[in-house]
């Protein structure tokens, strides 16, 4: 089973940037669909953005235009690129895979921090 391990978190000012790095280990992380999530203070987890083994991303509307997600299989790594950060993004991101022909999250990190504030 795969481990992941979020980074990159911070504190950064609204209109900001920051990039986030999920790795992976204990297997091959391209075997694996992979997702970011977001857990504000006081409020549910959500779903940012997914990307298939194959490449193909999904964006939910509040991050359109702003967030990529992006993987390096060589690297066994997902990354997250947040540009014009909004304070309303402030929230606990989580990286999670799910195995090829599964609809389950199942596999999580333990989240890293990330903070708009002026």
């Amino acid at each position: 089973q795969v481990q992941l391990v979020e980074s990159g978190g911070g504190l950064v000012q609204p209109g900001g940037s920051l990039r986030l790095s999920c790795a992976g280990s204990g297997a091959a992380l391209e075997n694996y669909a992979i997702a970011w999530f977001r857990q504000p203070p006081g409020k549910q987890r959500d779903l940012v953005a997914t990307i298939t083994s194959a490449g193909t991303t999904y964006y939910v509307d509040s991050v359109k235009g702003r967030f990529t997600i992006s993987r390096d299989n060589a690297k066994s790594t997902v990354y997250l690129q947040m540009l014009s950060l909004k304070p309303e993004d402030t929230a606990v991101y989580y990286c999670a895979a799910r195995s090829l022909g599964t609809s389950t999250w199942r596999y999580w990190g333990q989240g890293t921090q990330v903070t708009v504030s002026s």
